[in-house]
């Protein structure tokens, strides 16, 4: 049985309303349209941007610097089985103080408390010394060719430039405020087709059998230390995720391998050198193949000034945590807007659930973190950092 929402906050009453939008990538659904029109009444300019089938927002309050961007997604990836959902994930449910539903850790949560967090802040500083904005997409889980990748391209070409941005992904690891994400490992994907000659496996003199050519090379590429990483990132992993040979039958050498694989890599390394050392492990192996590179994301680091600092300062305010600054996880659409904005952060609510059956943000998580964006936001943009 659900609980009643009576007695939720506006920030829960929101980030549920945001839930019960079915946006799986790149499908917006009505999010950015529920967002905006609290946005309109607080005086912001909305502007909508749709580009094969994605939706994204750009909403801006001021012309003045600074400018301090919420930058974040209104996609969600697909439920899994429903049928394993102890609730329907679309529709939120709340259940000994914790919500459910696909999207409340990443991070219709974080959407709705830093709306409802500007929202608190313009009641009492109605004329801050500075700008705010929301770049919001619905292709960050898919994609990511025609959401925030796009609004940089569009807005630096128009001349915009944001000076902080905060990005709601859910960064926390046990408690709300115990790490902060200060960039992203880059990652490169590649697809090897290794070439042999099919036979009987009763005359393997007569055949040439792509799983055995690639299988010491295989053992070394996942012994390889690719660099030690550094202070931010941990060190480069190579992982394969897929390989895929034979006809079917147990007496037939295949003719050829395919095997995807993906490299999550630090700063010590570039997409290039990680290209030439896996081409040459091949190489010295003889494995007879063709490589595929398939995808590429760069790595980014923030630089630590003011951004880091106020949110910091914020986070052990509310929560009483210090966090930890890290760059471990998977990728995020941090890596296009580092290279237009100088300082950004990524904070928000645990994220054991993400992208899992049965996803969920804890109720006294929701408020401290709109308490810790309304802080931020205070230290930046009021006179008197009050």
């Amino acid at each position: 049985m659900s609980e009643s929402f009576t007695g939720l906050s506006r920030t829960a009453e929101l980030a549920a309303q945001l839930i019960a939008q079915p946006s799986v990538t790149p499908d917006d659904r009505d999010c950015q349209r529920i967002v905006g029109e609290r946005l309109a009444r607080l005086g912001f300019r909305l502007e909508t941007v749709r580009r094969n089938g994605v939706t994204n927002l750009w909403a801006r309050r001021g012309d003045a610097r600074p400018l301090v961007c919420f930058a974040g997604h209104t996609d969600v990836v697909p439920t899994g089985p429903r049928d394993q959902w102890l609730s329907d994930p679309f529709t939120p449910t709340v259940r000994d103080g914790v919500l459910y539903g696909r999207g409340a850790s990443d991070m219709k949560t974080s959407i709705a408390a830093f709306v409802t967090a500007v929202e608190d802040f313009l009641a009492s500083h109605p004329n801050p010394k500075g700008s705010i904005a929301f770049c919001l997409t619905s292709d960050e889980e898919g994609r990511a060719i025609d959401g925030t990748r796009l609004m940089v391209e569009m807005l630096r070409e128009r001349g915009e430039a944001i000076d902080y941005c905060m990005i709601g992904e859910p960064s926390s690891v046990d408690k709300l405020g115990d790490m902060i994400k200060i960039g992203r490992r880059g990652t490169l994907c590649g697809k090897v087709r290794v070439n042999g000659i099919q036979g009987h496996i009763a005359y393997p003199h007569l055949a040439s059998n792509p799983i055995h050519s690639v299988a010491p090379a295989l053992t070394d590429l996942t012994r390889e230390t690719w660099d030690a990483g550094n202070e931010h990132f941990p060190p480069t992993s190579f992982q394969v995720s897929n390989i895929n040979s034979g006809t079917g039958a147990g007496n037939v050498i295949p003719g050829a391998l395919e095997m995807l694989f993906n490299f999550r890599y630090s700063t010590e390394s570039t997409h290039e050198t990680l290209k030439s050392r896996f081409t040459a492990m091949m190489c010295r192996h003889n494995v007879p193949c063709d490589i595929e590179w398939t995808g590429l994301g760069l790595p980014f680091l923030t630089e630590q000034g003011a951004l880091v600092a106020t949110m910091k300062q914020a986070i052990e305010k509310v929560t009483g945590i210090a966090p930890a600054l890290s760059c471990t996880g998977g990728t995020s659409d941090g890596r296009f807007i580092a290279t237009w904005c100088r300082e950004l952060v990524e904070f928000g609510p645990t994220n054991a659930t993400i992208h899992k059956i049965n996803e969920c943000v804890a109720l006294n998580e929701i408020e401290p973190l709109r308490e810790v964006y309304l802080q931020v936001l205070k230290s930046l943009l009021s006179e008197n950092n009050s």
